[in-house]
């Protein structure tokens, strides 16, 4: 007589093939099914859940805040929807800061996505990570370099160009006596655009749309108007197509909508 193990396996044997069949069949089917919901949702987007914070963007001043100014242009011409949030001069980090006695540079701040970015440069550099798409950055490396090279620049010199003409959108001084050491800013700066303008073909200074550089240099644009700045056609072109921006346009509107708050910056020239 067969040894009862060999019954046993006899007997149970084919149920058990059988049995093991159908559950990894079953187990199959679910693997596709699972597989098949996946996709479908990878194809409709992300699963709905909590609502991200909008981005927030922290400026000071639209009337004086040249920094502020240029935070907010990254931000438009990369395309990033932000909300702004903006502290009043009567803060005294602030109001030290729009005065030329601070070089803390509070503003602008950048929230996005749980981080918090400060500094022009800085903002500027993760916009163009975020959304290297919107060209806040030339594609060609040494162009790219020439671009962060004067945005550098812009952002560390010209001290002489900063106190002898700061930013006032609503004032007008034509005339404007512009003492040596800020003529000399002036005629650097000029350099800058004319190279850039006749090397890449303008309207803006890296060819045919606005880069980062253009934000760094467009509070440029506006004391220069304000100031009565003398310039040559080239130029003058340069900061017609900047001041036309529909971003600038929207920021020195709402500049001119301001309460006179520094007096400091409101005297006769």
């Amino acid at each position: 007589m067969p040894a009862p193990t060999a019954k046993s396996a006899s007997a149970t044997g084919p149920g058990t093939t059988r049995a093991r069949t159908s559950r990894g069949s079953a187990a199959k089917g679910a693997a596709a099914k699972g597989a098949a919901a996946k996709g479908a949702a990878a194809a409709s987007g992300p699963a709905a859940g909590p609502t991200a914070s909008p981005a927030t963007l922290t400026i000071s001043s639209k009337n004086y805040s040249s920094w502020s100014l240029r935070g907010y242009l990254l931000c438009r011409l990369a395309g990033l929807d932000v909300e702004e949030v903006r502290l009043s001069a009567d803060d005294p980090s602030i109001r030290a800061e729009l005065l030329l006695q601070s070089s803390s540079f509070l503003v602008p701040r950048l929230d996005h996505d749980g981080l918090r970015v400060w500094d022009t440069l800085a903002i500027a550099e993760y916009l163009h990570e975020l959304m290297p798409e919107a060209g806040l950055l030339p594609k060609d490396r040494a162009t790219r370099s020439h671009c962060r090279s004067i945005s550098g620049e812009m952002h560390s010199g010209f001290a002489n160009l900063r106190s002898a003409l700061p930013m006032n959108i609503k004032a007008r001084h034509p005339g404007f006596k512009v003492w040596t050491g800020a003529q000399a800013d002036i005629e650097h700066i000029l350099t800058i655009w004319r190279d850039c303008l006749t090397t890449y073909g303008g309207p803006y200074l890296f060819g045919s749309a606005p880069t980062m550089a253009d934000a760094m240099y467009a509070p440029v644009c506006s004391r220069f108007t304000t100031y009565d700045v003398t310039l040559d056609p080239l130029t003058r072109g340069y900061c017609e197509a900047i001041l036309a921006l529909p971003a600038m346009e929207a920021w020195s509107a709402d500049a001119r909508e301001e309460p006179d708050e520094m007096e400091e910056l409101d005297v006769e020239f």
